[in-house]
């Protein structure tokens, strides 16, 4: 789930004991979201940023009394932004990872992620290393499941990344990729679109301990503020409420 990303360390490793002002309850905080990236984030027929992430975030804002503007941000330049301060806060379903821990800081999870690789609906193929080997499988660029693939099947597939899963999921369909890896839940969302028929989950999911949380700025007080918020809304039965409206099971 996006998801849940990697990114160039050696790119954003200047800098980053940079502080930021706590943002205190009334404050502006303004965060930012992929918007392509359904049903986690997206942008709706009228431009607005609507999906989980989304919801999520004006849940946390409520609880935590704080005057909150959601923007949309490609999903390459996200963590730049944020240390450059066009935005407090990274509310876009993006993996926690030593390597971003290095330059900014986490909340604590909001939701919990394993991969999982689609084919044809039919499909003969055998989703294990031998299996795959000669085929083509796209992931996301600079996501866990670009990673995966770069770290764990490169030297037997050839890799395919794409800018959006949006790209990824077009070359799929158009025959252009034997086979996608993909976070879970983004990917059961698009399998219950018309341009997902015909296509299934196959094989195991691939569980690597992945946990999404929002990241702010090294030493920001908003990391606590935004951890409380989600245990509160866990508790209050307001997180539930969410995920019933995208899915069937829980995601957290």
């Amino acid at each position: 789930m996006k998801i849940r990303k990697l990114f160039a360390v050696a790119t954003l490793i200047a800098g980053s004991l940079m502080t930021a002002q706590a943002a205190t309850a009334g404050d502006k905080v303004r965060i930012a979201t992929e918007g392509a990236y359904a049903p986690f984030n997206m942008v709706d027929s009228n431009g607005e940023l609507i999906g989980f992430d989304v919801e999520i975030a004006n849940a946390l804002c409520e609880e935590m009394k704080a005057d909150c503007e959601i923007v949309a941000q490609d999903w390459d330049g996200i963590i730049p932004g944020l240390r450059a301060r066009k935005y407090d806060a990274i509310i876009a379903s993006m993996s926690i990872t030593e390597e971003r821990l290095r330059v900014v800081d986490f909340s604590e999870k909001y939701y919990s992620n394993v991969l999982a690789f689609v084919t044809p609906e039919g499909s003969e193929i055998k989703t294990t290393k031998e299996g795959l080997k000669g085929l083509t499988v796209g992931a996301q660029r600079a996501t866990i499941a670009g990673q995966y693939l770069e770290d764990n099947l490169s030297d037997v597939v050839s890799v395919k990344l794409y800018d959006t899963q949006d790209n990824a999921y077009l070359d799929l369909a158009a025959g252009r990729l034997d086979v996608l890896l993909s976070d879970k839940f983004p990917a059961y969302d698009w399998l219950r679109t018309d341009d997902g028929k015909g296509f299934a989950f196959n094989g195991e999911d691939i569980d690597i301990n992945d946990e999404i949380g929002i990241a702010v700025r090294k030493g920001d007080a908003l990391k606590d503020k935004f951890s409380a918020a989600i245990k509160a809304i866990v508790a209050n039965g307001k997180y539930a409420e969410i995920n019933e409206k995208y899915f069937p099971f829980s995601i957290y």
